[in-house]
């Protein structure tokens, strides 16, 4: 059971245009969870770009220690860390936006 104030669900009510404030909360978890999914597919689009390549390629070429590059540089281990952190933000989002519909 959650609590909301009066104002809090009026404004709720108000922003979202649905009728009831469980409509409301969840039309906004969705569009969180579009616009999260939206902000790291771009975000992997920039790494793919720089490498010409998926994660999934990227990281088997760093395992295979075919990636053109040193693999313990700089570069190719923050990319990495970077790259590995939004494929499983995207995968998280991607699972809890599946359970919404």
């Amino acid at each position: 059971m959650l609590t909301l104030s009066p104002k809090i669900g009026e404004f709720l009510i108000r922003t979202t245009e649905t009728p009831d404030i469980e409509m409301a909360l969840k039309k906004i978890l969705f569009e969180y969870l579009d616009l999260k999914l939206k902000e790291l597919q771009g975000q992997a689009r920039e790494f793919e770009k720089k490498w010409s390549m998926s994660f999934e390629e990227f990281s088997a070429k760093c395992k295979q220690n075919k990636i053109g590059k040193d693999i313990h540089s700089y570069e190719v281990e923050k990319d990495f860390w970077g790259w590995e952190r939004i494929d499983t933000l995207m995968k998280h989002y991607g699972e809890l936006k599946s359970q919404w519909t």
